[in-house]
């Protein structure tokens, strides 16, 4: 489940799971729903394969978000639907969606950057709970 918060000038993101994987993958999404703002328009019809190498979970997730940021721009990626599979050397996901159709897609928000201020990833008693500002 994620949650979309304002922030000053910029939006947040808050992410609560049942497990680090479902964290990653809900961040995601949360990301593509500040981005296209209803991800029901985004159909399914390519996939990307992104691999983060790295033992500390908070920056993998965040350069996990950095990653599909920058399938979006300058590749024009919408992503909708994601799988992580997590070990010791890091992660490997897999994210799907399609290209910016202008003539199908609307976008709410220029999102220029992930940004490091108020990031946080963490383990809770339910599991795992993640925020994250968004520069736009």
């Amino acid at each position: 489940m994620y949650e979309i918060v304002e922030h000053t000038a910029d939006l947040g993101v808050h992410v609560a799971a049942a497990t680090l994987a479902e964290a990653f993958v809900d961040a995601g999404l949360g990301l593509f729903a500040v981005i296209a703002g209803d991800v029901g328009q985004i159909r399914v019809t390519d996939e990307l394969t992104i691999t983060v190498v790295g033992d500390d979970p908070a920056w993998l997730l965040f350069d996990w978000l950095r990653e599909l940021l920058a399938a979006f721009d300058p590749g024009r990626m919408l992503l909708v639907e994601f799988s992580v599979e997590l070990d010791a050397a890091g992660l490997r996901g897999t994210a799907r969606g399609e290209r910016f159709d202008p003539s199908r897609h609307t976008l709410a928000h220029e999102v220029k950057a992930i940004t490091q201020h108020a990031f946080d990833l963490r383990p809770t008693s339910a599991g795992w709970e993640a925020t994250y500002i968004l520069d736009i």
